[in-house]
Parts: C-alpha cells; sequence; structure tokens
C-alpha cells in the first residue's frame, strides 16, 4: 500500500497523491479577480491558489467535475490541460476542450490508469432540474489493489445520487466533499452541499474520513470552512488540510 495523502490548494483544488499517482481536482491557479462573462454570473475570486501551478510538479491525471464555471477551471487551470494531462470529465467538456487529453465519461463509465479504476459517478450542480442552467456534472470513485476507496465529489448537491453512489461502493474510506454551499442570484438554492448535507453525504457513504473542500477562496460560497468544522464537530471524520500543507490520511 502506497501513501495517500492531500494538499489542499483552494476552493475545490487539491493535489493527491493515490497509489503512485499525482491527481489534481478542479484545477483552480488563478490570482483573485472578477469573471464577468455575457451570458453567465459574475464570479469573484478572493485568494489565490496556496501553490502555483508552476510549483506542482509532476502532475499524471486532472480530475475536472464540470469546465463551464470559472471557479472548477480557471485559466491557469486550463493551461493545465493544454499541457496534455490526462484529464477526465464529462462528455460535454471532452467535445468542448480542444488541444487537451480530456476523457469525456458518462456516469459509471470507467478510466484505468496505472494500478487504479476510477468510476465516473452522478452528480448535480444545484436543485433537480437545474442542468438545463448548470451544465452536466460528474464525480469520481477511485479503487486500487491495496488502497483505499476514494470519492470526489465534484459539485454536487445531491443526497440522493450520494445514496446511489453508496449503494455501489459504500463504504469509502476517504470521501472528498465539495462543500460551502455556493449560491448565486438566478437560483433559489444551493448549488453544492451545505454543511449539514456534507455531514449527511458522509454517513451515507460509510465515510472513515472526510476532506472538505470548496468553502473560501470564491464570494459566492455561502457557508465557511468553520461552518463546516462545526457541523462534523465530534464525528472524528474531518480531516484538517492547511492551506499548501501536505496532509497523509490513515
Amino acid at each position: 500500500m502506497s501513501t495517500t495523502a492531500i494538499t489542499y490548494i483552494g476552493g475545490p483544488t487539491v493535489l493527491l497523491e493515490y497509489a503512485n499517482l499525482r491527481i489534481i481536482t478542479d484545477p483552480t491557479f488563478d490570482a483573485p479577480q472578477t469573471y464577468a462573462e455575457p451570458g453567465s454570473t459574475t464570479l469573484v475570486k478572493t485568494h489565490g491558489p496556496a501553490i502555483q501551478r508552476s510549483e506542482l510538479g509532476r502532475v499524471d491525471l486532472v480530475l475536472l467535475s464540470h469546465h463551464g464555471h470559472k471557479d472548477n477551471l480557471d485559466y491557469e487551470g486550463l493551461e493545465l490541460i493544454a499541457q496534455g494531462v490526462p484529464t477526465l470529465s464529462t462528455l460535454m467538456a471532452a467535445n468542448d476542450l480542444f488541444g487537451g487529453s480530456v476523457v469525456g465519461l458518462d456516469s459509471w463509465e470507467t478510466y484505468e490508469i496505472g494500478a487504479v479504476t476510477i468510476t465516473a459517478v452522478p452528480a448535480l450542480h444545484g436543485p433537480p432540474g437545474s442542468e438545463r442552467r448548470s451544465g452536466p456534472v460528474i464525480g469520481f470513485v477511485l479503487q486500487a489493489p491495496d488502497e483505499p476507496t476514494l470519492y470526489v465529489s465534484g459539485d454536487n448537491a445531491s443526497l440522493p445520487l450520494v445514496g446511489q453512489i453508496a449503494e455501489r461502493f459504500a463504504p469509502i474510506d476517504i470521501a472528498v466533499l465539495c462543500a460551502g454551499a455556493a449560491r448565486v442570484p438566478a437560483v433559489d438554492a444551493a448549488l453544492t452541499l451545505t454543511s449539514t448535507d456534507a455531514v449527511d453525504a458522509a454517513r451515507t457513504l460509510g465515510a472513515k474520513r472526510v476532506v472538505g473542500v470548496h468553502t473560501e477562496d470564491w464570494a459566492h460560497f455561502s457557508e465557511t470552512r468553520e461552518q463546516l468544522e462545526a457541523a462534523f464537530a465530534g464525528t472524528g471524520l474531518l480531516v484538517a488540510t492547511p492551506r499548501g500543507e501536505r496532509v497523509e490520511i490513515t
């Protein structure tokens, strides 16, 4: 068994060391700025990454839950993908992102790299019916011989979908959950897990350890890291992941 480690970079972005692979989730490496695009909600990034893209070293794989929002794939993230790093994402992302090595997966499809089998799992970026506005999103389950089973939620807000994932994969050893209850004016509901939903998701999955991300660095995240920690208080599940520090998970 290799060492599983996570380095929290900011927003939804972590460097995951798993089964001798170095994996980046939803790459966001831009400096703080405002993203205003016609037809889209203006997003404001308030803090830069703990680690610059140029400082990452080897990256073997990118797990991209979706490509349409700058808080999951920004300009520096696009540069990373454009270098040819294998990237797993939605079918729409594979169609739209030219010049990279993006593999589009539908729910429950698998991809193998090294000793790792990665299953794309369903996600919903908001309340039922939000696909028309938010676009398709996926999460990922990673498995390898003698390694922990690991779930990366992506921007999922649906507990029923978490239930479907649990039916196939529970118990999950490590769950990386996008929380923060992201909100935009056009949608009267959280677009990602609330803090209490994250606890419910962890329990549904039978998760042994939880890494909470997507709670800071963007103005539209409505719940903080402190609120997530309060929700998990007393459970012993939530792993402390200081910005930029490599944390081994046992």
